[in-house]
Protein backbone atom coordinates (compact mmCIF):
# COMPACT_ATOMS: atom_id res chain seq x y z
CA UNK A 1 0.00 0.00 0.00
CA UNK A 2 1.25 3.08 -0.91
CA UNK A 3 2.15 6.21 1.58
CA UNK A 4 1.69 9.92 1.83
CA UNK A 5 5.17 11.68 2.11
CA UNK A 6 5.44 14.92 3.34
CA UNK A 7 9.17 16.40 3.05
CA UNK A 8 10.07 19.07 4.91
CA UNK A 9 13.31 20.77 3.28
CA UNK A 10 15.11 23.47 5.33
CA UNK A 11 17.94 23.86 3.11
CA UNK A 12 18.25 27.55 2.18
CA UNK A 13 19.73 25.98 -0.83
CA UNK A 14 17.71 24.74 -3.94
CA UNK A 15 20.43 23.04 -5.15
CA UNK A 16 22.46 21.99 -2.59
CA UNK A 17 23.69 19.17 -0.47
CA UNK A 18 20.38 18.48 1.77
CA UNK A 19 18.26 18.77 -1.80
CA UNK A 20 20.37 16.38 -3.31
CA UNK A 21 19.78 13.62 -0.14
CA UNK A 22 16.11 14.82 -0.91
CA UNK A 23 16.35 14.73 -4.26
CA UNK A 24 17.62 11.03 -4.35
CA UNK A 25 14.98 10.17 -1.03
CA UNK A 26 11.88 11.27 -3.62
CA UNK A 27 12.90 8.91 -6.18
CA UNK A 28 13.42 5.96 -4.07
CA UNK A 29 10.03 6.22 -2.57
CA UNK A 30 8.24 7.09 -5.74
CA UNK A 31 10.06 4.07 -7.14
CA UNK A 32 7.88 1.95 -4.32
CA UNK A 33 4.70 3.73 -5.32
CA UNK A 34 4.73 6.35 -2.64
CA UNK A 35 3.29 10.02 -3.29
CA UNK A 36 6.04 12.77 -1.98
CA UNK A 37 5.27 16.27 -1.38
CA UNK A 38 8.25 18.51 -0.85
CA UNK A 39 7.83 21.48 0.76
CA UNK A 40 11.21 24.09 0.52
CA UNK A 41 11.24 26.00 3.40
CA UNK A 42 13.48 28.39 2.74
CA UNK A 43 11.01 29.88 -0.22
CA UNK A 44 8.09 29.77 2.03
CA UNK A 45 6.99 32.86 4.18
CA UNK A 46 6.40 31.17 7.88
CA UNK A 47 7.16 33.13 11.04
CA UNK A 48 8.30 31.84 14.33
CA UNK A 49 5.79 30.49 16.89
CA UNK A 50 4.25 33.05 19.06
CA UNK A 51 3.61 30.30 22.05
CA UNK A 52 0.19 31.87 21.95
CA UNK A 53 -1.51 28.53 22.57
CA UNK A 54 -3.99 29.92 20.32
CA UNK A 55 -4.16 26.82 17.73
CA UNK A 56 -7.15 25.05 17.38
CA UNK A 57 -5.90 21.51 15.32
CA UNK A 58 -10.12 21.17 13.85
CA UNK A 59 -9.56 24.69 11.99
CA UNK A 60 -8.21 23.98 8.80
CA UNK A 61 -5.43 27.02 9.19
CA UNK A 62 -4.98 25.84 13.20
CA UNK A 63 -2.48 28.38 14.06
CA UNK A 64 -3.66 32.16 14.47
CA UNK A 65 -0.85 33.47 12.38
CA UNK A 66 -1.68 33.42 8.83
CA UNK A 67 1.37 32.60 6.24
CA UNK A 68 2.54 29.81 4.27
CA UNK A 69 2.20 26.77 7.42
CA UNK A 70 -1.38 27.23 6.02
CA UNK A 71 0.19 25.18 2.93
CA UNK A 72 1.64 22.86 5.25
CA UNK A 73 -1.27 21.81 8.21
CA UNK A 74 -3.09 19.63 5.56
CA UNK A 75 -0.67 17.97 3.97
CA UNK A 76 0.81 16.68 7.26
CA UNK A 77 -2.60 16.07 8.51
CA UNK A 78 -3.00 13.75 5.61
CA UNK A 79 0.27 11.98 5.50
CA UNK A 80 1.89 8.98 6.90
CA UNK A 81 5.18 9.88 6.53
CA UNK A 82 6.94 13.00 7.47
CA UNK A 83 10.87 13.50 6.32
CA UNK A 84 12.95 16.67 8.16
CA UNK A 85 15.89 17.14 5.71
CA UNK A 86 17.95 20.19 6.99
CA UNK A 87 22.17 21.49 6.55
CA UNK A 88 23.77 20.74 9.80
CA UNK A 89 23.86 24.53 11.20
CA UNK A 90 25.37 24.51 15.02
CA UNK A 91 24.89 21.23 15.81
CA UNK A 92 21.15 20.99 15.03
CA UNK A 93 18.62 21.61 12.11
CA UNK A 94 18.65 25.01 10.35
CA UNK A 95 16.23 27.64 11.33
CA UNK A 96 14.16 27.44 8.51
CA UNK A 97 13.46 23.87 9.32
CA UNK A 98 12.89 24.16 13.26
CA UNK A 99 10.80 27.52 12.46
CA UNK A 100 8.36 24.64 11.03
CA UNK A 101 8.32 21.99 13.12
CA UNK A 102 7.66 24.58 16.08
CA UNK A 103 4.93 25.88 14.32
CA UNK A 104 3.38 22.44 13.55
CA UNK A 105 2.32 22.36 17.55
CA UNK A 106 -0.70 24.04 16.14
CA UNK A 107 -2.09 20.36 15.11
CA UNK A 108 -1.37 19.71 18.82
CA UNK A 109 -3.78 22.32 20.49
CA UNK A 110 -7.69 22.89 20.77
CA UNK A 111 -10.03 20.35 20.20
CA UNK A 112 -7.96 17.08 19.20
CA UNK A 113 -4.20 16.31 19.07
CA UNK A 114 -3.50 15.82 15.16
CA UNK A 115 0.02 15.44 15.11
CA UNK A 116 0.85 13.05 17.74
CA UNK A 117 0.63 9.34 17.23
CA UNK A 118 -1.88 8.27 14.48
CA UNK A 119 0.73 6.05 12.92
CA UNK A 120 3.00 8.21 11.52
CA UNK A 121 6.24 7.32 10.90
CA UNK A 122 9.63 9.85 10.14
CA UNK A 123 13.18 9.79 8.81
CA UNK A 124 15.82 12.77 8.66
CA UNK A 125 18.31 13.84 5.83
CA UNK A 126 21.22 15.81 6.93
CA UNK A 127 24.30 16.92 5.08
CA UNK A 128 26.97 19.12 6.95
CA UNK A 129 30.22 20.03 6.54
CA UNK A 130 31.41 18.51 9.53
CA UNK A 131 30.53 14.78 11.09
CA UNK A 132 29.29 16.08 14.87
CA UNK A 133 25.78 14.85 14.28
CA UNK A 134 25.24 13.91 17.94
CA UNK A 135 23.00 16.68 19.58
CA UNK A 136 20.44 16.65 16.38
CA UNK A 137 19.89 12.85 16.71
CA UNK A 138 19.21 13.51 20.32
CA UNK A 139 16.57 16.57 19.11
CA UNK A 140 15.34 14.52 16.53
CA UNK A 141 15.03 11.25 19.22
CA UNK A 142 13.18 12.90 21.77
CA UNK A 143 10.77 14.64 19.34
CA UNK A 144 9.57 11.49 17.79
CA UNK A 145 9.45 10.21 20.99
CA UNK A 146 7.38 12.78 22.23
CA UNK A 147 5.12 12.67 18.53
CA UNK A 148 5.08 8.88 19.30
CA UNK A 149 6.33 8.50 15.61
CA UNK A 150 8.23 5.54 14.03
CA UNK A 151 11.78 6.41 13.64
CA UNK A 152 12.57 4.90 10.05
CA UNK A 153 16.12 5.88 10.15
CA UNK A 154 18.33 8.50 9.13
CA UNK A 155 20.88 9.65 6.34
CA UNK A 156 23.67 11.43 7.84
CA UNK A 157 26.27 12.72 4.81
CA UNK A 158 29.29 14.61 6.60
CA UNK A 159 32.27 16.17 4.85
CA UNK A 160 30.30 18.62 2.69
CA UNK A 161 30.96 22.03 2.78
CA UNK A 162 30.56 23.33 -0.86
CA UNK A 163 27.84 22.81 -3.03
CA UNK A 164 28.03 19.53 -4.81
CA UNK A 165 30.39 17.87 -2.72
CA UNK A 166 27.54 15.61 -2.27
CA UNK A 167 27.76 14.34 -5.26
CA UNK A 168 28.80 10.30 -6.20
CA UNK A 169 28.99 9.71 -2.41
CA UNK A 170 27.18 6.47 -0.95
CA UNK A 171 24.53 8.51 1.07
CA UNK A 172 22.80 9.37 -2.00
CA UNK A 173 22.54 5.87 -2.56
CA UNK A 174 21.43 5.17 1.21
CA UNK A 175 18.94 8.04 0.51
CA UNK A 176 17.34 6.25 -2.30
CA UNK A 177 17.12 3.30 -0.68
CA UNK A 178 15.26 4.79 2.92
CA UNK A 179 12.66 6.34 0.23
CA UNK A 180 12.45 3.07 -1.57
CA UNK A 181 11.99 0.67 1.49
CA UNK A 182 8.87 2.39 2.72
CA UNK A 183 5.81 1.00 1.96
Amino acid sequence: MSKKIVILNGSPRKKGNTSALVKSFTEGAEASGNTVTEFFLGGMNIHGCRGCFGGHSSKDCPCVQQDDMNQIYPAVRDCDVIVLASPLYYWNMSGQLRTAVDRLFALEEGEGNLLRGHGRASALLMAAEGNGFEDVLLYYDHLLKHLKWENLGHVLAGGNGDIGDIDGKPELGQAYELGKSIR
